[in-house]
């Protein structure tokens, strides 16, 4: 059997003939950019997410940086960020100017709200101009929202929320993308909502920023030929929109089976030796972008699925601190151990929707025979 890590043909089947329609309209009336889909898209996924606004972008790096940008952040400005996670959450910090300042995890993968603190003090002491955080809500699984947003209230930091990998996740009683000033969201298309393309969003609840997002979006344009600021071109294409547009109404079903697969794994592979799986915390609900479980011989395991037709991931295998593109900032190996702990030992497992029952028991069954043959 054949297990692949995604599979985004058997989701077109479902929605091809509505998404069809509509690119057809776009080529005919030569609509390109913004338009009518991706308006559509905005109000849609506002209304789904929680939020009064929501802005169609280019990417979730592009969802980042023009929420660090209408924030005001820039040259001289520290901005804290996970060190597990993608390299863009970074990336659209150095691109305003600023510096990422770099927090270990937690066991869940996300921000520790403790080393947080803890990197608080002592920068406020060093006398450091930290002006925002960036919580990452990576694989789905929400960040400790209430402790980061105690901590930002306390030392009067900005909240900008990395949402790309968790559609639709909730942390007591909001869903994520709210408890900041932005949520950044992405629709790379293997995402929980994928585009077919590069897309992104923020949301916000806040007219101010939206306002001043939305200039940003497309080169600081207040009105035609007026522009009061420096911006980017970072448009969502319309072509995007009509696709996010029709598939939005089916992502909480598809959420529904990602999370039904994350409790069919963790039924079958609770208590293998050398096999930790996904833990979530108290209050919250997980997406599951991508299951991931630690393996003590991960490479070997690895190597093992693939020889047997599973297809897995790396998220990811170098910790921020540790890349080369991050080097002068003197970060050394060793300063976060639970984050290079994790990059040794994690293994992201086939998870979409539709991903059937008769796989995952395949998939699992094989980690119990590596596992009983190299204990």
């Amino acid at each position: 059997m054949n297990v692949p890590f995604l599979d985004l043909r058997a989701q077109h089947h479902q929605v091809y003939n509505e998404i069809d329609d509509r690119v057809t309209d776009i080529i005919t009336n030569t609509g390109f950019i913004l338009g009518k889909y991706v308006d559509e898209f905005e109000t849609h996924f506002a209304k789904l997410q929680g939020a009064r606004y929501c802005l169609g972008l280019s990417s979730g790096t592009a969802a980042l940086h023009v929420a660090l940008l209408a924030l005001g952040i820039g040259p001289g400005d520290g901005v804290i960020v996970p060190v597990n996670t993608f390299i863009a959450t970074a990336e659209a910090v150095s691109l305003t100017g600023a510096m990422p300042v770099f927090v270990d995890c937690d066991e869940l993968y996300n921000l520790d709200v403790s080393r947080l603190e803890d990197t608080l003090r002592q920068k406020v002491r060093g006398n450091h101009r930290l002006k925002a955080v960036i919580p990452v809500h990576l694989y789905g699984q929400p960040a400790e929202m209430a402790g980061i947003i105690q901590l930002a209230t306390e030392y009067g930091l900005k909240v900008v929320e990395d949402c790309c990998q968790a559609h639709l996740a909730r942390y007591g009683d909001k869903l994520v993308g709210n408890f900041g000033e932005f949520g950044a969201f992405s629709f790379y298309p293997g995402k929980n909502l994928g585009a077919y393309g590069e897309a992104g969003a923020l949301i916000t609840n806040q007219e101010e920023l939206y306002l001043k997002a939305k200039m940003i979006r497309q080169h600081g344009e207040i009105n035609r030929h007026r522009h009061s600021v420096i911006g980017h071109n970072y448009r969502m294409e319309a072509i995007q929109g009509a696709v996010l547009s029709a598939k939005l109404k089916y992502l909480e079903e598809w959420t529904k089976r990602r999370q039904d697969n994350a409790r069919l794994y963790r039924e079958l592979l609770d208590g293998v030796e050398g096999v930790r799986t996904p833990g979530e915390i108290e209050n919250a609900s997980c997406v599951y972008h991508l299951y991931v479980i630690q393996a003590e011989d991960r490479d070997g395991l690895q190597a093992y699925l693939h020889q047997k037709g599973i297809g897995t991931g790396l998220h990811y295998p170098i910790p921020l601190h540790l890349q080369e593109a991050y080097r002068g900032l003197g970060y050394r190996e060793g300063d976060f151990p639970m984050a290079e702990r994790a990059a040794k030992r994690v293994l992201s497992l086939p998870m979409f929707p539709e991903l059937s029952e008769r796989q995952i028991r395949y998939v699992c069954k094989k980690i119990k025979e590596y596992m009983a043959d190299s204990g």
